[in-house]
């Protein structure tokens, strides 16, 4: 048995797959996010272990054999976070998450030096971690001088589950601190943010070994022997290996928390300009593109707030044959934008709104809003040296049809759904752990999905979107100095 645990930004899922890749079961822990103040975005790791006890507690009452025969565990997290460790392996304070944009000024400040997009391949977000830990330094100086490791979400995880300081290329590369093309923490880029090696991680490839699961640990869950624990990928990594998003020119859109429009890479092909991140993958000698929306499900989720209804109401609503654009748009910045804007000020906004404007109405903007959101990463990344054909969807927002169709249209190509099953990140991750604990093929156990349909943008409104594209592309430029 091989077990998958992925740290998300709402919960940590955990999932027990056999040797062949059936999945046994799964189970979660739930999380929440403290936002103190605007633009803010915080967690405690403390709340992560448990949260991961809670999810491992909910296997072994359903699962306890099957969960006694694990040999590997695959990490999977959500990126970003600057999880500050002292030399006692305490916790500093909260952790500063992904979509956390108060590093605005220090990100546009590393920018400036050409080095880092250089060396990285990417623009320093104001999300990254290294701008995070600039902010740190000037805001928090006391707290700066007590750091003795940096961590990443997942690896402060590797750290509870082996006591090891371990990370890897794919996470990593959405730190600023790494020489993306190398493979291998920049020096230079450290010493920008007056930090050191010595404060970082070691660095492994996600299907190698990294630390073995701590004897406490596997004997208050049942576990016999030795249990290797991968290096693991960042979230959407390991999403690409549990949807086989492996080869040259594979894609996947991903409608969680945030949108992902990824496509797997043979080469290393950066184009910072563009806002398009280009990281290492998870498999050795691999990398990817991706472009990334701040808001997808949130965008509905605020939305389902707002109205008092669930999510799955508002877009039951709307039914599944899709229906023309009203003339309302909805621009999903809730919390500043990423790709192609690299705007963490910039705000959401409803345009076009009139005495009839319902709530279905609106609910339609939201969704057509982060299909048009998806549609500018395409284009970022066709500007970048990536074709997409077709993509496969994931993620929670992926259970409405009439969004998959929205988004079918918008991009033009194909959205393929794969058949019953979950093989998202903590799929991925346990795919990893098999790899790691067995050292299988990668490329022959990341395979992807059976396909149980497609949905085809409708011909018929292709116009439309077009026209009202058009029109969102320009609402951003023309609302830009309202936001500051």
């Amino acid at each position: 048995m091989y077990l998958g645990l992925d740290l998300g930004t709402s919960g940590v899922k955990a999932m027990l797959i056999d040797g062949d890749q059936t999945i046994v079961g799964s189970a979660n822990g739930s999380l929440d996010v403290s936002r103190p103040h605007s633009g803010w975005s915080e967690q405690e790791p403390a709340h992560w272990v448990r949260a991961t006890q809670e999810a491992v507690a909910g296997l072994m009452a359903k699962h306890p054999k099957e969960l006694a025969a694990v040999r590997g565990i695959g990490l999977s997290g959500q990126m970003h976070g600057a999880t500050l460790i002292d030399a006692a392996d305490k916790v500093l304070r909260p952790c500063i998450l992904w979509n956390d944009t108060r590093s605005h000024v220090e990100a546009a400040a590393l920018d400036a030096d050409p080095r880092f997009r250089a060396l990285t391949g990417n623009i320093v977000f104001p999300g990254f971690t290294a701008p995070k830990l600039a902010w740190i330094r000037q805001h928090e100086p006391d707290i700066f001088a007590k750091i003795a490791k940096v961590l990443l979400p997942k690896d402060y995880l590797r750290l509870w589950l082996t006591g090891e300081y371990i990370s890897e290329m794919s996470d990593s590369a959405g730190t600023s601190w790494l020489d993306t093309g190398k493979r291998a923490w920049s020096p230079d880029l450290l010493a920008a943010t007056h930090l050191s090696e010595e404060q970082m991680p070691t660095l492994v490839e996600g299907t190698q070994q990294a630390g073995m699961l701590r004897s406490e640990l596997a004997a208050q869950w049942g576990i016999s022997g030795n249990v290797v624990v991968a290096g693991g990928a960042g979230d959407n990594a390991a999403s690409a290996c549990g949807m086989g998003t492996v080869s040259d020119g594979a894609a996947f859109v991903s409608l969680g928390t945030s949108g992902v429009l990824f496509a797997a890479n043979g080469s290393y092909l950066p184009k910072p300009e563009s806002a398009v991140h280009a990281f290492c993958h998870a498999l050795p000698n691999t990398w990817h593109q991706m472009g990334v929306i701040l808001s997808a499900t949130d965008a509905l989720n605020w939305h389902s707030g707002v109205t008092g209804k669930s999510a799955a109401d508002l877009t039951g609503e709307l039914g599944e044959t899709l229906k023309a654009p009203t003339g309302v748009t909805f621009l999903p910045y809730l919390s500043g934008e990423r790709t192609p804007h690299n705007d963490a000020v910039i705000r959401g906004a409803f345009i076009g709104l009139e005495h009839e404007s319902s709530r279905a109405v609106l609910t339609q903007a939201v969704l057509e809003g982060v299909a048009f959101a998806i549609r500018d990463n395409l284009e970022a990344l066709r500007s970048a040296g990536t074709g997409i054909s077709r993509v496969t969807a994931i993620g929670g927002g992926s259970r409405s049809r009439y969004w998959l169709a929205s988004i079918a249209t918008a991009l033009g190509v194909p959205v393929d759904l794969p058949a019953d099953g979950d093989f998202g990140a903590a799929f991925g991750a346990a795919r990893l752990g098999l790899i790691a604990a067995t050292g299988a093929d990668p490329i022959a156990v990341c395979t992807p999905p059976v396909t149980s349909g497609t949905i085809e943008p409708v011909s018929a409104l292709s116009g439309a979107y077009e026209e009202v594209y058009t029109r969102y592309r320009a609402l951003y430029p023309a609302i830009k100095s309202l936001a500051r």
